[in-house]
């Protein structure tokens, strides 16, 4: 298997960054001064990144501008988990990280699960140690002046206790206001009044243009990099169907997970969510989870705690050739039922094993994950009107939308049933 892994940003522990810092000067400048623009924008009430000009496109002699504007509206999240772990069983990129039928190498034994996207950890000492809690690092940004931020659902997944630190100094205890496994997105709030940051909304970023990303690498708060945009609407980044990944050079590295990226206006264009690496440390393939993306999501979690899809009850699979030569098929498009699950919406409906999905609601389906993702977008309790085919046969179905349970009910569910092999069983949670 490749070296080459995804990794996440995911927050890295105190011990790893005193590590990370042992033999490293470090020459450190006062942080977090706000502009005479963000001074008069936080008394007013608006964002201190809302622009006081239209973007010219290109780039200035230096971001210093921009960064002082935003940098007081991200902010440090430090994590104290539940559960105790062993003290030297720590969170951190390692080197030469693959897997360990591939030969191991500098891995020590690290089990496979261990390895997973969102689950990326260091090196376990094979001394017994005492027992203590685990800590975690990571980033976030405020989103309104009454103390809402956004961060990364895998900052605070499994959190005890969250801690956000200010560009001023401050230590705030902050509380969790829901979360979305999903897309990797969360929710947390402090009480008091903060600078924040809008959303670019006017226009998505492309190809090209310039990204400034802000966060707490290594706990190193108050870091600023910069890069442009790498490429757009990058999938399979993570175990997911909702997100379009934007990728980015910028450097970001563990510690980041869920800083803003931002543009030259200083409106934030995505969120730090994950980066491509050999090491574990930046080599400029980074990935945003995009604005419209996270806008969308932290509404719904500040409003109702929660997010809400609707579910079919279907394992899902896309069509690839073999298939559409099988069943003598012009395109690829569409989404193949590949497993029902017992007693779920689809079970209820009639829909069967083999079934090929080429409409919803009279939207043609371009893909599984097209299915997927306009199933998410029903209410529960509506009826979704399917067009199938059905051994060479037009056939309609319509499914009253279940309630999407929660990832980690699905991944439950997945363990249990027997799964198809090949791509289907890649894509099994997908279309549920």
């Amino acid at each position: 298997m490749n070296p080459n892994k995804f990794k996440t940003l995911a927050s890295s522990s105190l011990a790893v960054v005193a590590m990370a810092l042992s033999g490293v000067a470090i020459y450190t400048t006062q942080a977090g001064a706000q502009s005479a623009h963000g001074e008069a924008a936080r008394e007013a009430g608006k964002p201190v990144n809302a622009p006081s000009a239209a973007p010219t496109g290109v780039a200035p002699v230096s971001f210093a501008d921009i960064v002082q504007r935003v940098a007081p509206a991200v902010v440090s999240i430090e994590v104290e988990e539940k559960g105790p772990t062993r003290a030297a069983f720590q969170r951190g990129p390692r080197a030469g990280d693959q897997d360990q039928e591939d030969g191991g190498g500098d891995l020590d034994g690290l089990p496979p699960q261990l390895r997973r996207f969102f689950q990326q950890r260091g090196q376990q000492n094979q001394q017994p140690q005492d027992e203590e809690p685990a800590r975690a690092a990571g980033s976030g940004f405020f989103i309104s002046r009454d103390g809402y931020i956004v961060t990364n659902n895998h900052v605070v997944e499994n959190a005890a206790t969250i801690t956000v630190k200010t560009t001023d100094d401050r230590e705030l205890k902050a509380k969790l206001v829901g979360r979305d496994p999903a897309t990797d997105l969360a929710v947390i709030k402090v009480e008091g009044a903060f600078p924040y940051v809008s959303f670019e909304d006017k226009g998505k970023p492309r190809v090209g243009d310039w990204v400034i990303a802000v966060g707490n690498p290594f706990g190193l708060g108050g870091t600023a990099t910069a890069g442009i945009v790498s490429a757009l609407a990058r999938q399979n980044v993570a175990d997911g169907p909702y997100v379009d990944y934007m990728q980015i050079d910028a450097p970001i590295n563990r510690g980041n997970s869920g800083g803003p990226s931002f543009d030259l206006n200083g409106r934030v264009v995505g969120v730090n969510s994950a980066i491509f690496s050999p090491s574990g440390g930046s080599v400029g393939i980074g990935f945003d989870i995009p604005a419209d993306m996270v806008q969308k999501i932290s509404t719904q979690l500040i409003e109702h705690g929660k997010i809400v899809r609707g579910y079919l009850g279907a394992s899902m699979q896309g069509v690839t050739p073999e298939v559409a030569e099988s069943m003598g098929l012009r395109s690829k498009k569409g989404a193949l039922v590949a497993q029902i699950t017992r007693g779920g919406p689809a079970a209820r409906a009639g829909l069967q094993t083999g079934d090929l999905v080429i409409r919803i609601d009279g939207h043609e389906v371009e893909s599984q994950t097209d299915l997927t993702r306009r199933v998410a977008m029903v209410s529960p309790g509506q009826d979704m009107h399917l067009t199938v085919l059905r051994d060479g046969r037009v056939e309609q179905v319509t499914v009253r939308s279940g309630e999407r349970p929660s990832e980690e009910a699905l991944a439950r569910n997945d363990r249990q049933e027997e799964q198809p092999q090949g791509e289907g069983r890649r894509s099994n949670r997908y279309g549920r």
